[in-house]
Parts: structure tokens; sequence; C-alpha cells
């Protein structure tokens, strides 16, 4: 009889459940359509991690906390994961990172309307810019000194000062930006534009504190669930569930 891949996957997961289960605590700020409070599902991205971790005999429970305070609780333990993280430098210093499952366009947001294209950090000289506080948005933009950060407390606080002339920009994942803008205020969505060229392309993570001794063991956990879920199809039916092609590496 051939072994295939999935077989060996199967007997995995096996091992897995009659192994030690854990409970796995997420923390992050609402990020439809990866995380979604109002969603009995979670959202895109929580039914691939809890999918992800359930093949592995553990559930993963989500605390709806501000990202600065989330990240701040993986990096000292007292969460188990990031479930959507962005790469930076700084982050590789003080989290342990899986196997990337999904990807998203980051794009700045300007006034319909707005002759405005991104060509380079250059061409955003003298702009003033929402960001989230806490958000990684990537080593360059975040050292760059050309332009101004406003720090604002979530997407929807720097899209009303976009709109009432305070900002000259905002930023964010395309997907999650129409999702928050259409579920909050649709209107908005009428009064803006995604600029064109992305600030980045970037890959989504779960991660884990490297000061919680059981990091590699949670991570590895996931990107064991990960490969399993991407052989059965498992990944493809949620990414289709939420209206998208498969969005991951």
């Amino acid at each position: 009889m051939k072994i295939t891949a999935w077989m060996v996957a199967a007997c995995l997961v096996s091992l897995a459940v009659v192994g030690q289960t854990m409970t796995i605590t997420a923390a992050g700020d609402p990020y439809p359509p990866y995380a979604d409070p109002k969603n009995p599902d979670g959202g895109l991205g929580l039914e691939i991690v809890r999918a992800a971790y359930k093949t592995q005999g553990h559930e993963v429970t989500m605390d709806y906390v501000p990202w600065a305070r989330a990240e701040t609780g993986v990096k000292n333990g007292t969460y188990d994961i990031l479930p959507f993280t962005w790469r930076t430098d700084a982050r590789l210093k003080v989290l342990l990172y899986s196997t990337p499952y999904a990807v998203g366009n980051v794009r700045f947001i300007k006034r319909k309307g707005d002759p405005f294209e991104f060509n380079g950090l250059a061409s955003l000289s003298g702009k003033r810019i929402g960001v989230v506080l806490g958000y990684g948005y990537g080593d360059a933009f975040s050292t760059a000194g050309a332009f101004e950060r406003d720090n604002g407390k979530d997407l929807m606080t720097n899209i009303k000062k976009l709109l009432r002339n305070r900002l000259d920009l905002t930023l964010e994942d395309e997907i999650v930006a129409r999702s928050i803008i259409g579920a909050e205020d649709p209107t908005a969505l009428n009064a803006i534009e995604f600029v064109k060229a992305p600030l980045s392309v970037n890959p989504l993570y779960v991660t884990a504190g490297l000061q919680n001794p059981k990091a590699k063991e949670i991570i590895g956990a996931f990107n064991q669930g990960l490969e399993i879920i991407r052989a059965n199809g498992t990944l493809d039916r949620i990414f289709r569930k939420y209206g998208m092609e498969k969005a991951g590496p």
C-alpha cells in the first residue's frame, strides 16, 4: 500500500490527540475579516488558527484587547499567541513566528479625488499619516523621518480624522479595511480611495513570546496543523467561505 502525505498527517493527528492537550489563549484587537467578535465562527483567521490547532487536539480562546496590550501580553507570556502578526525586525527579537498562512496588501487610504500616488517613502514627504498604536508597518516606514505619524486607537478613528482633513493619509491591509469600514460606516467607503501601489505585501503569522516556555510547542503545533488543513482542503474551504481565493503562500 502506498503511504501518502495525507496518511502521515493523519497519524500525526492521532498521536497529538492522545498526547497532552492545551487551551491556547489568543489576544488581539478586532481585525475583520480575520478576527470578528460579531462573527459566531470568529472570522477568517481565527477559523484557520482553530482548525490547525484542532488537528493537534488543542482549543483556542480569543481575548479582544487593544493591540499594544495584546502584543505586550504575548511577549511576557500572559497570552499564548498573537494570531495575526506582521513580521518586523524588532518583533523577531521577542516573538517566535509560525509558517505564514495568509498574505495581505497594506495600502495607503486617501480622500476620494486626492491625486496622491505612493512611489516610495520619499513620496510621503510632509504628509501626516494616521497609524494604529503598536501596529508593525515595517521597519523602513516606522523609522523614516520625512513625514509625521499620528497615533490613533484604531482604523475608524483614523478614517474619521482623514475625512475631517486632520490627516493626509492612513493605511491598513485593504481586505481588513474594507471589512471594518463597510461594517461601521459604509458611506465612508464612497469618500475614500485605496492607493494603487501597496506599502508592503505582508504575510500573516501566528506568534508566541520567546519568554513563554511553551513557545516552541505552541508554534510547532500550529505549523503541523497548518500542513494538515492545507493538505485536506480545509484551508481552501475556509478562504472560499469568506469569498476569497486562497490568500496564503
